[in-house]
């Protein structure tokens, strides 16, 4: 009997050490890496009916010696982000009357800058984004930068206590996170022997959301700036002067990743004067990198003929830009040809500093090309 009742004193002491152990907190588990013998283009080849796509466009884009010997972290989409891409633009081009695209057959150059940034230069585990404000990547072409940040998912009822994922960021060259957009990861950590495939969730549409607006894009007619050249004035410099970083010769450039930016705003016009007058059909405004409270939202546009007298081509009111670096295209009644073309901005989204990236006057839509 002495024994029956110590064994069931053992047993029942047993039991609630056990199940303090599994009462201690939330559970974390290490995740699994996987390890794969061969180079990153080997292990997409792999895996049939899943990268098909994905291999599709690198071949196409000359990029299947970069994933064999360069030491690279690739974020992996699978054939249902090419498909969504190419579903929703086709649904677009149906709606104009256009022909439908495929992989095979859409814009070289947008799918070079497109897929290029799911291509990181070096080898990238999770291990090495787990800083609080995640890590800063930069793309094998172009050195377009991304951002990685490790996450947790929510598992059994305790916050962070799932499996690790990725938040993957195009970043639109924008230091303001609220720019960027991001996606998932749902594998990660595969290695191959010159890297890392982290793999993108497959709801995820390739190119970041510009997949249909870059295939869509009906660019502007020419730059007379740049076509006829001239020089340019203000009525305000920028207040480091006109050898600052913002100062306005940024907004003749036509770069969008700079700009002309002033404080106390009280309104400033933009001049240019053509070597040779020409005609204008349209003009341009790109709204800069940051705060859209410094975008322009009312202004007008005229031409002279000796920069004394101006004639008001077009006026502008209440105009908003619905992102950062978005070039807006207007075109305007017009066949005289002048020398002298001027951008007067009235009024600012709100606050009291005035950016913009790039101003230009353009040539009839008759004359491109």
């Amino acid at each position: 009997m002495k024994k029956l009742i110590n064994f069931c004193y053992w047993l029942l002491l047993g039991l609630l050490v056990t199940s303090c152990a599994k009462d201690g907190g939330y559970y974390n588990p290490e995740p699994i890496d996987k390890q794969f013998v061969g180079d990153t283009y080997a292990y997409l080849k792999s895996q049939p009916g899943v990268y098909d796509s994905l291999l599709s466009v690198i071949d196409r884009l000359e990029l299947a010696e970069t994933l064999r010997d360069s030491d690279i972290t690739l974020f992996a989409l699978t054939n249902e982000s090419f498909q969504l891409a190419i579903a929703n633009l086709n649904n677009v081009r149906f709606l104009a009357d256009k022909p439908s695209e495929y992989l095979s057959t859409v814009d070289y150059e947008h799918l070079d800058t497109m897929l290029t940034q799911y291509i990181i230069r070096g080898k990238y585990p999770t291990d090495s984004m787990r800083l609080q404000d995640g890590i800063s990547l930069t793309a094998i072409r172009y050195n377009y930068p991304m951002h990685a940040k490790l996450a947790h998912t929510t598992s059994t009822g305790f916050r962070d206590g799932g499996p690790s994922t990725i938040e993957f960021s195009d970043t639109k060259r924008s230091q303001f996170r609220r720019n960027w957009i991001t996606t998932h990861t749902g594998s990660i950590n595969i290695q191959t022997d010159n890297g890392f495939v982290h793999v993108v969730n497959s709801d995820h549409v390739f190119g970041f959301g510009d997949f249909i607006s870059r295939l869509t894009y009906v660019p502007p007619p020419p730059n007379l700036f740049k076509l006829i050249g001239g020089e340019w004035k203000t009525s305000r410099e920028n207040p480091g002067g006109p050898t600052a970083i913002e100062a306005a010769e940024f907004a003749f450039d036509g770069n969008r990743e700079t700009k002309f930016f002033l404080n106390n705003f009280n309104g400033v016009w933009l001049q240019f004067e053509l070597e040779e007058p020409a005609v204008a059909g349209a003009y341009t405004l790109t709204s800069a990198n940051d705060l859209p409270q410094r975008d322009p939202i009312d202004w007008n546009v005229q031409g002279s003929q000796d920069g004394e007298n101006w004639t008001t081509l077009d006026s502008k009111s209440g105009q908003i830009f619905e992102e950062r670096f978005q070039l807006k295209v207007f075109r305007i009644r017009n066949e005289v040809a002048y020398k002298f073309y001027r951008l007067n901005v009235t009024r600012i989204r709100s606050g009291s500093d005035f950016q913009i990236a790039d101003w230009t006057m353009n040539a009839p839509d008759s004359e491109e090309n």
